[in-house]
């Protein structure tokens, strides 16, 4: 069934919407201006020279590899656990769980902070590191396990009996069975929770205190001065999520070609 012209008109509508952004700042990344101008008045590195020259800006960096990395490996493991439980098991209230699971997801992201910066707050987490890993953590849940119970759907549940069959334990079958198989999946799930707290901005800015990751810092620099470097920062961030993302996507059709073998 071929789209409708006025289909055609708004994903051509929404695409311009979503790219037209991309093509006004990377071209000003490069402008030898002194200020942000469009377009460039010529062609220079000063502003990707004046990011990696400068330790503010490393040192957030720095901080958003970790504690993306950190977060989203947590928040694969215990996402990856609850879809598992959510799709072989079945108990009162799963419904429940279900949707508790997904608040986080559905909520406006200035309700989550505020209640974050609420709870981290009673328990003297507030401004610490450990704070905003269980903060990025928890937040990083939901969207891996809607990865992974899609995964754990399409699973042949008849190879975890075969290994129950011949003795296998539970943690055994997970560790041969279900996680060499779903490996892709579990890998494509870690970066699109790696990207996703990478760029966050919103809790991180509540419960942050004096760590700075590179999105704060960013939306620190736009309050207090428009410097061309945030277009250099914001050009590098679009081509490590594009090129991310890619990954994943390759990462599940290689799976699937795998499993279809």
């Amino acid at each position: 069934m071929n789209p409708s012209p006025a289909t055609r008109f708004l994903a051509i509508l929404t695409l311009t919407y979503l790219i037209l952004p991309i093509l006004v700042v990377v071209p000003m990344s490069f402008s030898s201006a002194s200020s942000l101008s469009f377009p460039p008045p010529g062609l220079s590195l000063r502003w990707y020279r004046s990011f990696f020259e400068s330790e503010a800006w490393l040192d957030a960096m720095v901080m958003s590899l970790a504690l993306a990395t950190i977060s989203s490996t947590l928040g694969v493991i215990l996402g990856s656990l609850a879809a598992y439980g959510l799709r072989r098991r079945n108990f009162n209230l799963k419904n429940v769980l279900e949707g508790n699971f997904m608040a986080p997801v559905i909520l406006p992201s200035i309700i989550t902070a505020v209640a974050l910066y609420i709870a981290l707050g009673r328990i003297g987490m507030l401004g610490t590191l450990t704070g905003l890993v269980v903060a990025h953590t928890l937040l990083v849940v939901p969207y891996v396990i809607v990865v992974m119970v899609v995964a754990i759907k399409s699973f042949d549940i008849r190879l975890e009996q075969v290994a129950w069959t011949m003795g296998a334990s539970w943690f055994t079958t997970v560790r041969r069975v279900v996680i060499p198989l779903l490996a892709p999946n579990i890998a494509a799930a870690w970066i699109f929770a790696f990207v996703h707290r990478f760029d966050e901005v919103v809790v991180t800015s509540f419960i942050a205190g004096t760590y700075e990751t590179i999105p704060k810092k960013m939306f620190s620099e736009l309050i207090l001065e428009i410097s061309p470097t945030i277009t250099s920062v914001a050009s590098l961030l679009i081509g490590f999520t594009i090129l991310c993302l890619m990954t994943a996507i390759w990462i599940q059709r290689l799976g699937k070609v795998s499993a279809a073998r």
